[in-house]
């Protein structure tokens, strides 16, 4: 009599253990993904992480750690960790890739890009040089390119007005470990001193805001932080960033999740553009806002064709650093700008 129900029993046991092993195989195709960028809460690379965060995880079952600058190192530390497999995703500026890619430095060629919103956002969507050679040359060292998007208008804070080349002489400039971007000031007329970004803030308070009554401000991706008082749009360039995942972890994944980390970046791509637009405008106005002492100069088309005059030494310090695959790199891009 016991037999049915032990047979009954037994058949619900096997199929309890059948589904626990099917959630066990599920549970284990699930992974947390490590991401690291090289920003704050709430500045743009924070903004498309979290994006990027948003669409993994409600279209898989993966979840995704996002890790702010300062928590894993210097920008030098995340792409090492990337590089060794640790992380999974990076964002890093080209700024800083520069000594891992000479090529990238191009971003650091004043007067190259476009400035108005939308002729950046076509040459990013459209660009040959952005779309099908970038990957290649990141391929070369152990990274899978999936976007690279812009951040917002290069502006250069001095302590005084400055509308001229001549008159940025003997100007220290704190910049970027990065060679071009110490060029390009030096070709400017200014004196750069390049400290990597954790110590660029710190620097700044140290050596021109001791002994103003009033706070000072500049922006970084619509935050503001305490510094010079004289804001100058000099037109020269616009800031850009990458991001991108170690090349052995894409490529161990299934198509499924190939496409997914796709999509997510197209996604938060968009996400951003939309973010950016009007962001540098907004964030002028809380600069202005808050402190009567700041000016805002735009310099005109005249005073901008002396800084420019000045751009083709730096291309040749680009070629010279970047060298023949550098060379093809900047004539891919003036062809996609002429289509602009």
């Amino acid at each position: 009599m016991n037999k049915p129900y032990s047979l009954k029993r037994t058949l619900k046991q096997l199929t309890g253990l059948s589904a626990l092993a099917l959630f066990t195989c599920t549970a284990a195709q699930a992974a947390n993904w490590r991401y690291a960028h090289e920003e704050y809460a709430g500045d743009v690379q924070d903004v498309y992480a979290y994006k990027f965060k948003e669409y993994i995880e409600e279209n898989s079952d993966h979840t995704l750690q996002v890790y702010r600058f300062g928590e894993l190192g210097e920008s030098d530390d995340i792409m090492e960790q990337t590089q060794a497999g640790i992380l999974n995703f990076v964002n890093q500026s080209p700024g800083f890739t520069g000594s891992l890619i000479p090529e990238a430095q191009i971003f650091f060629i004043p007067y190259l890009m476009p400035t108005d919103m939308s002729s950046v956002v076509k040459f990013f969507r459209e660009s040959k040089a952005i779309n099908e050679d970038f990957p290649k040359l990141y391929a070369e060292k152990g990274l899978e390119l999936l976007t690279m998007y812009p951040e917002g208008e290069m502006v250069i804070t001095l302590d005084e007005k400055a509308t001229t080349p001549e008159e940025l002489n003997n100007k220290k400039i704190r910049v970027m470990t990065n060679p071009l971007l110490s060029e390009t000031y030096s070709a400017f007329g200014a004196t750069p001193t390049p400290l990597p970004w954790g110590e660029v803030y710190g620097a700044l308070q140290t050596n021109m805001i001791q002994g103003h009554e009033n706070p000072i401000f500049w922006i970084e991706s619509g935050k503001l932080y305490e510094v010079s008082p004289n804001l100058i749009f000099t037109g020269h360039g616009w800031f850009t960033t990458a991001m991108m995942a170690n090349q052995d972890f894409y490529n161990g994944l299934s198509d499924d999740d190939q496409q997914l980390v796709h999509k997510a970046a197209d996604y938060a791509f968009e996400e951003i553009l939309q973010h950016i637009d009007g962001l540098a405008d907004r964030s002028l106005k809380k600069i202005t806002d808050s402190s009567k002492d700041v000016t805002v100069t735009r310099l005109t088309d005249e005073q901008i064709g002396a800084f420019k005059a000045r751009a083709p030494q730096v291309e040749e310090k680009f070629i010279e650093m970047a060298g023949d695959s550098g060379k093809a790199l900047l004539e891919q891009f003036k062809q996609d700008l002429d289509t602009l």
